[in-house]
């Protein structure tokens, strides 16, 4: 990860020198241990407080859609698709966009790290290529450490990456990694498949009962830059703020639809959610339908049309059932 710093900064500080670009959006430290935050730097100095770290959790393709002027982002896969993406959907000017393209070997999840140090007040992480370290203090004030392997505790999205390169990256800071993590992506839905109608209606309804329409979710993700979300439209209004589970079940069911196509299963949602909403179990059945029926995957070009923007004579039928 270190080395991975070194390479990001160096070639922020160039493109700010340079005035290639007018900024470069990464990450810094976070204000608490086992997080990173979004930057922007805009001057060379500044490029120098970016890192890389496997706390890299959120998606910085967010931050750039309808921005002004040029830019450079930091991306391993899954951003660098929703990137290409958001070009498509002429949010974002390719001509304008330098992509730093990270090669990823998956980021972490802070609740499994903590759950696995329950007695521990963390302070700070090592971090190795197969496991990390963490350092902090018992209950009793005494320094204490545990080492734990990287892929116990990794995010749920990183075990089933299929693009963990970056897409069409100007340049990357590290030598490609194998391109899939090993997993099934399909595997997610597979719960959600083996039930009928009525069981999946209750395994939907039990996944979402603990939201608390925070709209973090929604926040978090690159696909949901509407400038009045459907959920604050009131003529008509198409679904209700309460907490009531039709209210809450519409938000996440429409929102879901939206993303259809288009999501990269970054993970982006699942990280931001204070309660822990498994919110990939929706959308994974909608990503798993879209690979079987039209072989599409999004964001692996900046011009490949999306099957639910465009129609064909010989699209799939099935999918209308």
């Amino acid at each position: 990860m270190q080395e991975r710093t070194q390479n990001i900064r160096a070639a922020a500080r160039r493109l700010l020198e340079e005035k290639k670009v007018d900024c470069v959006i990464g990450y810094i430290e976070g204000t608490i241990p086992l997080r990173a935050q979004p930057f922007v730097a805009y001057t060379p100095e500044e490029a120098d407080k970016l890192i890389w770290s496997s706390f890299c959790g959120g998606n910085l393709a967010t931050i750039t859609s309808a921005r002004k002027g040029t830019m450079a982002v930091v991306a391993q896969g899954c951003v660098s698709r929703n990137l290409a993406g958001l070009i498509h959907e002429n949010r974002l000017e390719r001509k304008n966009l330098h992509v730093i393209g990270v090669p990823c070997i998956g980021m972490l999840d802070f609740r499994k790290i903590e759950a696995r140090v329950p007695y521990m007040n963390v302070v700070s992480v090592t971090e190795e290529e197969n496991s990390i370290t963490v350092h902090g203090y018992d209950t009793e004030g005494n320094e204490a450490s545990e080492t734990i392997l990287r892929r116990e505790v990794k995010r749920d999205n990183c075990y089933t990456c299929l693009h963990r390169n970056p897409v069409n990256a100007n340049e990357t800071v590290a030598a490609p990694v194998d391109e899939t993590a090993g997993g099934n992506i399909d595997y997610i839905a597979t719960p959600w498949i083996k039930l009928d109608a009525d069981g999946r209606k209750q395994e939907f309804a039990k996944n979402f009962a603990s939201c608390i329409r925070c709209y973090a979710c929604r926040d978090a993700c690159p696909l949901c830059y509407c400038t009045t979300c459907f959920v604050d439209e009131n003529m008509p209004q198409w679904c209700g703020k309460t907490q009531d589970p039709a209210d809450v079940q519409t938000f996440h069911i429409l929102r879901a639809f939206h993303c259809a196509g288009r999501c990269t299963d970054c993970g982006a949602c699942e990280t931001a959610c204070p309660q822990g909403i498994k919110m990939r179990r929706l959308t994974s059945m909608l990503e798993k339908d879209v690979r079987r029926l039209w072989e599409y995957e999004p964001g692996m070009s900046d011009e490949a049309e999306p099957p639910l923007a465009t129609f064909t004579q010989n699209d799939p039928q099935e999918h209308f059932k």
